[in-house]
């Protein structure tokens, strides 16, 4: 790989050198000193032209931990807010002799755009309700380091799905790797056309939990938004809504609860779930640093032998 755009691009391979690289990262992390000189020169450009605070320094961490040398820049404090385009503010980010792009945008298909016109290797934060490929990826290796081997596991996915760019690179993850997904949600908010991607379907929570192995909640993404797609917030609440007594009622004693985050308590989740025995929540945030470690060494180039 040279460039990290989306799940759709890469094979079960290219996943699992990331995976089991990402094992090996998450020792740097438990050690006392959490450091290594491994990427010593490399520099890095986080383009974020996005809100974001887990994804934006999970990046930042991993950077660190691996000692490459980092460059941020928001929209608000880039010259796009003067009028210069996107592409000529990354041309003069790269004439400064960057290695790596890490680029949020709200245009769909922004990271693909630079690689094919920019010299240094890019990865996708997140295009617009495209997809999150980092995000999935993590998730992914959460799931292993609880179940193992994913062939055959049930996996719902519960919320706004049209919107989520988690739901289209988890989607197409767990697809690779052999499991059986639905998709639950308001209709408005789950399209038909879903079903293209091999998935079953229900506008159902009770369908959506019952002998699931993992059900991951998203939020509504109200920011992407361009219309009203629920009646209320309370409607919402009251048919989808994950909560201890929803699980004790439907779901498998041992179901697993994940979240990409931010979770909104009270509305998708309820704070007694994600905090509960069942979430995996801080483990995905865990596991999002070891997997933008791996995904950084693993494009910087640098063999083995000069780690």
């Amino acid at each position: 790989m040279r460039h990290l755009l989306g799940i759709e691009e890469i094979t079960l391979e290219d996943m699992n050198q990331i995976i089991e690289t990402a094992k090996s990262m998450k020792f740097v992390l438990e050690r006392k000193i959490k450091k290594v000189p491994t990427l010593r020169g490399v520099t890095v450009a986080n383009l974020f032209f996005e809100p974001s605070t887990r994804t934006l320094n999970s990046f930042l961490i991993a950077e660190r931990r691996l000692s490459a040398d980092t460059v941020n820049i928001s929209k608000s404090f880039s010259s796009v807010e003067k009028g210069e385009t996107l592409l000529d503010t990354v041309k003069n980010i790269e004439a400064m002799k960057v290695d790596i792009v890490v680029i949020r945008h709200s245009v769909p298909y922004s990271p693909h755009y630079l690689s094919e016109r920019i010299n240094a290797s890019v990865i996708n934060a997140g295009d617009g309700s495209h997809e999150h490929p980092t995000q999935a990826l993590l998730d992914v290796l959460s799931m292993i380091e609880k179940f193992g081997d994913l062939r055959g596991l049930n996996v719902s996915i519960i919320g706004d799905i049209l919107h989520s760019r988690v739901a289209r690179s988890l989607i197409l993850s767990l697809k690779k790797m052999g499991v059986k997904i639905t998709l639950c949600g308001p209709s408005t908010l789950l399209p038909e056309y879903f079903q293209n991607y091999g998935v079953d379907i229900t506008y159902n929570l009770k369908e959506g939990i019952v002998d699931k192995d993992i059900v991951y909640v998203l939020r509504i993404q109200k920011e992407r938004q361009d219309g009203c797609f629920i009646p209320s917030l309370n409607e919402y609440i009251k048919y989808y809504s994950v909560t201890k007594d929803i699980l004790k009622k439907y779901a498998k004693k041992d179901v697993v609860i994940m979240h990409p985050g931010p979770v909104n308590r009270g509305v998708e989740l309820a704070p007694d779930v994600a905090d509960g025995p069942w979430s995996l929540i801080l483990q995905q945030v865990t596991n999002g640093v070891a997997v933008r470690m791996a995904i950084i060494y693993l494009l910087s180039g640098i063999p083995r032998s000069e780690e």
